[in-house]
């Protein structure tokens, strides 16, 4: 999807709260980054993308929507870096995406990870308590956040309890969160966001794109858990729209400050019933290949969004199957367009 062709659709855009207003987003290179990014910019934003690597392939990259934005290249561990940006573009809001995000790769490398994700959000929120100009933040937190708990849906009043590295280093940079909220002021609110998926995502271990990749290539689409493990899936321009209006929200009642909000579509699905929807939207033969292998990983994790939808007025505006659809439509072109 080239820049201009069309405009993101989902939640409507807000143009006048967000016209010429500075904006920072850490990770804007990234699968959601592109995404947020891309509807700041329609919205009239002023946005600063803050991105440690240059990656080609991105879709903020390949589009050529980088080359209109302000970019600053940093570490997220550099806070001489980061208040650099923050005072010198007088950011006014701040959407705090990057991370290392990938749960395998936080399995085999625990120190960077945490050192990205933890280290990352201190060093961000305390830059920001020094910067006079930043009025909201809008942390990523995930649904990996509360570890394993028997009760399902997931409340946002559940306990944040990680074990794994990479569970271990979202409940850390919640609970981050909320101290600077709870202790400084800082106006902070957090997003526990379903598994996104949408185009753009290049990480083909994630399941969605692995499997429509698998799908372009003739292979049979791996599954690395055994199927049975339920997830509830969230379309990345939902996910977008989700983190805008709550910046807005937070703007506007200072009472949200250090709160959470779960955002997800509700529906439950398992990997291998996931997989064989793509396949059939794809009018693919393939069959799964169940490797039963997946580990540190959480059997059962799904969302419960009615508090998000009570105080923010949030709902999703894309179904699973309309997501696939443009996803799947997003990888053809990418494909056949390499």
């Amino acid at each position: 999807m080239g820049l201009g062709k069309r405009s993101l659709e989902g939640a409507s855009l807000n143009k006048s709260f967000w016209k010429n207003r500075p904006v920072l987003v850490t990770g804007a290179a990234g699968f959601l980054g592109s995404w947020l990014v891309r509807r700041l910019y329609e919205a009239g934003a002023d946005v600063v993308c803050f991105v440690r690597d240059w990656v080609p392939q991105s879709e903020a990259v390949r589009s050529g929507l980088l080359e209109r934005l302000k970019v600053v290249r940093g570490d997220l561990r550099d806070q001489a870096c980061m208040e650099r940006a923050l005072g010198e573009c007088e950011i006014d809001t701040v959407f705090h995406l990057g991370a290392q995000a990938i749960v395998a790769v936080a399995n085999r490398n625990p120190i960077s990870t945490f050192e990205s994700n933890i280290q990352g959000t201190w060093i961000l929120l305390e830059a920001c308590r020094h910067s006079p100009t930043v009025k909201q933040i809008v942390l990523a937190s995930s649904d990996k956040a509360y570890g394993n708990h028997e009760r399902l849906p997931y409340h946002e009043e559940i306990a944040l309890q990680g074990r794994h590295p990479y569970d271990v280093s979202k409940s850390c940079a919640d609970l981050i969160a909320q101290s600077y909220a709870t202790s400084y002021g800082l106006p902070v609110a957090i997003t526990r966001c379903g598994n996104f998926f949408g185009g753009g995502d290049l990480n083909w271990n994630r399941i969605v794109p692995g499997t429509i990749r698998s799908v372009f290539f003739g292979q049979s689409p791996v599954i690395r858990s055994d199927g049975s493990f339920v997830r509830d899936y969230l379309y990345v321009e939902d996910g977008a729209a989700a983190y805008m209006l709550l910046a807005e929200k937070l703007a506007a009642d200072p009472r949200l400050r250090g709160k959470a909000f779960n955002f997800s579509n509700e529906l439950q699905i398992t990997a291998l019933d996931l997989v064989r929807r793509i396949l059939d939207l794809t009018g693919s033969k393939l069959v799964p290949d169940v490797r039963n292998e997946a580990q540190n990983e959480i059997r059962n994790q799904y969302l419960s969004a009615a508090k998000a939808r009570e105080e923010l007025g949030w709902k999703h505006q894309f179904e699973l199957e309309d997501g696939l659809r443009r996803t799947i439509d997003w990888y053809g072109n990418y494909f056949n367009g390499q």
